[in-house]
């Protein structure tokens, strides 16, 4: 995004009134990486996590809330195991643009649940999200789409084994979303594994920050939890001193092994040069 859109400052909507720009974070990362599981690490250290929900300053929201409504043949396979749900065209693309740059407008939003049981959207059930200072979207193709990746003022990688993220995910689909063990080994075989060489992998490489093993590495959880506390901070200067520089960002940096903040006062578009990093826990 343009340094004309700083995510602690704002913009003008159509009514020419002042709005507020969340400070937009996208989390990609293959199945059951951990991606779900880090979002809630900083909200939880955000102390955000128990909070109201229209109350609270950092919100959560999953790409699988845009998954595309299927035909009846679609469903069909899809109960048999054979739809292929990790493949960019099973995303809405369209509705998932829209909603961001809503929510970039400052505008309240309401997404529709997913049912994983059923593979559809359901529209009774929806998730309102107010306004926030800052929004992390996590889910396996959050970089994939050249118009959504360009929305993000910082993207976040969940980089997890592969066989660690199997084991994961053959309990997940078995006890929560009602799957046998053959459907999903053969998910994974055919699809999974398939769609995340082609399509997920290779969206690390627009990472400002590429995360080993997930919410397990607590250095890296704790460096983006800085981060944006500093910006919560300056916004919260700038909402009393307008005046004040209102794009400070903490550059993330890995020396002699460890990793190191240095704090410096960038714009947006210097985030991918200063912060992209690995992060190692080596406890």
């Amino acid at each position: 995004m343009g340094d004309g859109d700083c995510a602690s400052g704002g913009r003008l909507n159509g009514n020419g009134d002042s709005v507020k720009t969340p400070f937009l974070i996208g989390v990609a990362g293959g199945t059951a990486s951990g991606k779900s599981t880090v979002c809630k690490r900083i909200m939880e250290q955000l102390g955000q996590a128990d909070m109201d929900h229209t109350q609270r300053q950092v919100v959560t929201i999953s790409q699988d809330s845009f998954y595309r409504e299927l035909s009846d043949a679609e469903k069909a396979r899809a109960e048999r195991g054979l739809f292929n749900f990790d493949h960019p065209s099973a995303f809405n693309e369209d509705l998932m643009l829209k909603t961001l740059q809503d929510i970039l407008n400052g505008k309240k939003v309401e997404i529709s649940e997913y049912d994983y049981r059923r593979n559809a959207v359901c529209p009774e059930k929806k998730i309102t999200i107010y306004p926030a200072d800052v929004v992390l979207f996590e889910g396996i193709l959050v970089f994939y789409f050249p118009a959504i990746r360009d929305l993000f003022h910082m993207k976040l990688f969940v980089d997890t084994d592969s066989d660690t993220r199997l084991a994961r995910r053959v309990p997940r689909d078995i006890n929560e979303r009602g799957r046998d063990l053959d459907q999903v080994l053969n998910a994974y075989m055919n699809f999974v594994k398939p769609a995340f060489e082609e399509f997920c992998s290779p969206t690390k490489k627009f990472a400002d920050v590429v995360i080993p093993r997930g919410a397990d590495n607590t250095v890296a959880i704790d460096l983006i939890v800085q981060h944006i506390r500093e910006f919560l901070n300056n916004r919260t200067r700038s909402d009393h001193s307008p005046h004040l520089a209102t794009c400070g960002t903490s550059a993330l940096n890995l020396a002699n092994g460890r990793a190191q903040v240095n704090m410096q006062m960038i714009s947006p578009s210097m985030i991918s040069r200063q912060l992209y990093s690995v992060m190692y826990d080596y406890s």
